[in-house]
């Protein structure tokens, strides 16, 4: 089917909607195709191809809302999912924070944000790069003994929103991946790790050789762990896990979280919850970023902004909905958050962070969701290394980092210059300093 004929369908979906007594309307259309290969013990696993296409409608009658979705685009089916649409919305209750967003506040600055970029890449060539990372794990040290296998996908997708402002917002892109979980084993302990990379272009994903031996190299720097005793330390956070600490806080600036009253961050605006020289942006226009886009989930134009200045929160995070419930106006983050950028205030990487550091706690693993946003109580089972005399000294397992969001966030000393480039919060190893350590 072609790009024309998707938007036909949507356009006749939306007018057939209008004819039928709907005040306002909005409809997503999303069509997709890819492949994933696994390479488990050194033999392709599992070969998966998709092609997956939805179609999705939300309907105002009232200011109660109706949704109903497909993925049979036929002319019946669509018609029926639309008139369920409107019989669910005659069903549910009214609320007057319902509604399309406002039509002023729709996306007229469309950009190129290099989201789609289309390769050549095959099934066959995914193969090989998956036996072949797979074999790098096995090969980086012989103590390697076993993997959960190298899988190495791909995908394009294409994605429309329209409302009955008028709006079309249209996006197209590609997407791949590579991953490896190496294990390895000493005297009986085994131990896992893993690496990874995505990106939106094939030339910009890292050497699957490297994500596979660094799997391998991984799980065996882990062998031979030990317990430490329960104490207050520095603890550092490496860029893989430090990415989730600035997660507790977007979940905590969300306009659910706000409206509910259940949010350690209720009422901070302009208020500082970091040290000075911490500085958080959202960039929604990243160029092939993986939370890119110049629309948000229901129209409206992304901009970008701080959101934290100076270690100040300068904003939230709202949809229309959460916004009205808050007497805000939203800040196009329906749909979630965009790139969010935590800057570096140090010129360092792990490695040189770690050699200030006489003795401290290195996150590299973090296990369980003992993370509670209402009083920004935090208690996380953790493994990684200490570190003694600004060197890695030995792995550590089976401990507790515990402490209050509110008192970690005051707490960190350094952000450092390292960020990883997968996902859509970007940041650098967190040194937080007299974090308490629960071992045994």
């Amino acid at each position: 089917m072609s790009h024309m004929q998707h938007i036909d369908i949507a356009s006749n979906a939306l007018e057939y909607a209008m004819k039928n007594g709907v005040e306002e309307a909005s409809i997503k259309l999303s069509i997709g195709n890819g492949f994933s290969v696994v390479s488990q013990n050194q033999i392709i696993d599992l070969v998966e191809q998709y092609n997956d296409q939805n179609f999705s409608i939300s309907v105002y009658i009232g200011k109660a809302i109706g949704s109903a979705s497909t993925n049979d685009f036929s002319e019946e089916q669509i018609k029926m999912t639309i008139e369920k649409a409107i019989s669910l919305s005659r069903l549910t209750a009214k609320d007057e924070c319902n509604g399309l967003a406002e039509k002023h506040l729709m996306a007229t600055e469309i950009e190129d944000l290099e989201l789609y970029q289309p390769s050549d890449f095959t099934i066959d060539r995914a193969q090989t790069m998956a036996l072949e990372c797979e074999a790098a794990a096995f090969g980086a040290n012989d103590l390697v003994v076993n993997s959960e296998g190298a899988t190495v996908g791909s995908y394009e997708n294409e994605y429309m929103y329209l409302n009955s402002h008028g709006f079309i917002g249209e996006t197209k892109s590609t997407g791949h991946n590579v991953s490896c979980v190496a294990i390895a084993g000493k005297d009986g302990q085994m131990e896992m790790d893993y690496n990874y990379s995505s990106s939106r272009c094939l030339d910009d994903l890292d050497d699957h050789l490297l994500i596979g031996r660094s799997a391998g190299e991984r799980a065996v720097s882990n062998l031979g762990s030990r317990k430490i005793k329960t104490q207050k330390a520095p603890v550092l956070f490496s860029p893989r896990i430090s990415k989730s600490l600035f997660s507790h806080m977007l979940s905590a600036i969300n306009g659910t979280s706000l409206y509910r009253k259940s949010s350690f961050l209720l009422d901070k605006i302009d208020q500082r919850i970091f040290p000075s020289f911490v500085q958080i942006l959202e960039n929604p226009h990243l160029k092939r970023g993986f939370s890119s886009t110049y629309f948000d989930s229901e129209g409206v134009q992304t901009k970008p902004r701080e959101l934290i200045e100076d270690g100040v929160l300068r904003g939230y995070l709202l949809s229309s909905y959460s916004a009205r419930r808050l007497g805000l106006e939203t800040t196009a983050n329906s749909g979630g958050h965009h790139n969010i950028i935590v800057q570096s205030s140090i010129d360092e990487d792990l490695d040189q962070m770690i050699k200030d550091i006489q003795s401290g706690f290195l996150v590299t693993g973090l296990i369980g969701s003992g993370v509670n946003i209402v009083n920004g109580d935090y208690s996380r089972g953790a493994n990684g290394f200490w570190i003694e005399n600004g060197e890695i000294a030995y792995p550590v397992n089976e401990v507790t980092v515990a402490g209050n969001l509110t008192q970690i966030f005051n707490q960190i000393q350094k952000i450092g210059n390292d960020p990883e480039n997968n996902g859509s919060i970007f940041s650098g190893t967190v040194l937080v300093d007299d974090l308490m350590i629960a071992g045994a």
